[in-house]
């Protein structure tokens, strides 16, 4: 297979699991798109040579140096606006969970729990500090081992285990009536 192959098929595999992590990172889904797209060019365009094999760390580092960048923008932002009283944005936000599909159910009682219990989760993790939500996410929903995950968040592997440990228990006492 060639690299370019190679490269697009990494690239449609993590396409929407990034785009989850930027949504939930900056609340705003347009935002979260172009971050997505702006990791995989970058990608692409400096790293298709490397092993595929790095592609993975690369790309989530990539990710969180552009969601990083978005909130440095926004903050220099706001402080702009705020000093000279500037409006802020008020537009309304998507609603994430629109995007899911609908899975068929028959029984609409079990779908209202775990519609709502998937709320309070996405609303769970949007409130974790952004380091504890990139150590859960790129652990749990990636599947990454401590060392991957520490090498995409440019961290130590201890630190990893810091951030995850302490979203986990944030998590089970925020969400202890849903997932007891």
């Amino acid at each position: 297979m060639s690299n370019a192959a190679a490269l697009n098929r990494f690239l449609a595999g993590v396409e929407q699991r990034a785009y989850r992590m930027a949504r939930y990172a900056v609340a705003d889904s347009d935002e979260a798109l172009d971050i997505v797209q702006d990791a995989m060019m970058t990608l692409a365009a400096k790293y298709a040579e490397k092993p595929e094999a790095e592609w993975t760390p690369l790309f989530f580092r990539i990710l969180r140096n552009r969601i990083t960048d978005f909130h440095r923008r926004r903050a220099v932002q706001r402080s702009l606006f705020g000093w000279f009283g500037g409006q802020r944005d008020t537009h309304d936000e998507a609603d994430p969970l629109q995007d899911l599909s609908d899975a068929p159910s028959s029984e609409p009682e079990f779908r209202t729990r775990l519609d709502g219990a998937a709320r309070r989760l996405e609303a769970a993790l949007a409130e974790l500090p952004a380091r504890q939500r990139e150590a859960f996410l790129l652990r749990v929903w990636e599947g990454f081992d401590v060392a991957t995950t520490a090498r995409a968040m440019r961290c130590s592997e201890g630190s990893v285990k810091t951030h995850f440990s302490r979203a986990v228990h944030a998590l089970r006492d925020r969400l202890e009536d849903d997932w007891p």
